[in-house]
């Protein structure tokens, strides 16, 4: 309000005047001249009330129930069908196709998730029953069980690695350019390390598996005393190497108890969905020259980790989802 004016008088003044009075009153929250220069012409009409009128919305006949059951009924046929391809044939827009999926049938969009093969429901209860054995073992004594356990599996390990798109994310600025990275394959170089592991970590590399076994447990015998006295619990995926002839008589002259591995079960395997990842993850971005460097790579890689590391490798997923794949 214009400080020199007088509360409780009547002045005569003008639409231009009202305005600029608002503005040194309310500064940039102030009306334009149009919107007050339209307030007059309404109270010269008769307009006694300061409130808005009530609006009245259009109705949302584009989310009828008939549109939404179409809708539905539509994508129920076909699950590949696209938004442009539903609102063309029933007559409505996309945005009112996404919100007839989205907020009245609760339906989103997914890509398919890769499995191995799909489990017959045999499979999925012989998954589920070896896993709650093994399960039942591990809680029966946890670390009795993590003292005995020893795994193994092999990996290729390239000499370079790239990195992954989640490990390439960095922070930017609003204003800067996005980041650029020229497209990379793995290096034709690479070393198949054959790893041996405990709830302690340690490993041993080579290249033939019934020789193998003998080598590992001469390795235990001498860095693990009392090792082999309780008794080994080992564990290996179904690979045609392991189940042959060789490798089971190798199993049973060095007197280790294999624990139960399911068929067509790879995200069950310790080493595939924990142990390897994690050193690819770490080794991801690095160049080696040779296969020696790779090598010691990844001895450094597992001899820098605590032993808290090796003890994650026991999980009841497969149990809670009913012997289903479990997503890594």
């Amino acid at each position: 309000m214009n400080p020199k004016r007088k509360p409780g008088i009547l002045y005569t003044c003008t639409l231009e005047d009202i305005h600029a009075d608002m503005v040194a009153t309310l500064g940039g929250d102030a009306p334009t001249l149009s919107t007050v220069q339209k307030w007059a012409a309404e109270f010269k009409r008769g307009r006694e009330r300061l409130e808005d009128d009530p609006r009245f919305k259009h109705p949302a006949t584009a989310t009828i129930q008939e549109n939404t059951d179409l809708v539905h009924h539509m994508v129920m046929d076909d699950r590949r069908l696209t938004v442009n391809q539903i609102a063309n044939a029933v007559g409505i827009s996309q945005e009112r196709v996404g919100n007839i999926l989205h907020n009245k049938t609760g339906m989103s969009k997914v890509s398919a998730r890769w499995v191995p093969r799909h489990l017959t429901p045999d499979q999925k209860r012989t998954r589920l029953v070896t896993s709650q054995v093994n399960l039942a073992l591990f809680e029966a004594n946890p670390d009795g069980f993590l003292e005995r356990f020893l795994a193994q599996d092999e990996c290729w390990v390239h000499h370079y690695e790239p990195e992954t798109k989640r490990q390439s994310m960095q922070w930017k600025q609003p204003s800067s350019p996005t980041p650029e990275k020229a497209k990379v394959v793995s290096s034709a170089g690479k070393v198949m390390i054959s790893v041996f592991w405990d709830a302690k970590g340690h490993t041993i590399n080579g290249e033939y598996y019934a020789n193998l076994l003998r080598q590992l447990r001469k390795a235990i015998k001498s860095k693990w005393p009392g090792k082999l006295t309780k008794g080994v619990l080992f564990h290996q995926d179904n690979a045609p190497v392991h189940k042959s002839m060789v490798s089971v008589a190798a199993v049973c002259d060095c007197g280790f108890e294999l624990v139960d591995h399911p068929p067509y079960s790879p995200d069950l395997a310790p080493s595939d969905y924990f142990l390897f990842p994690n050193m690819k993850k770490h080794l991801a971005g690095k160049q080696y020259r040779t296969d020696d460097e790779v090598i010691s790579a990844v001895e450094d890689f597992f001899e820098g980790q605590d032993e808290s590391f090796y003890t994650k490798c026991c999980k009841t997923e497969c149990v809670d989802r009913g012997g289903n794949y479990v997503e890594k």
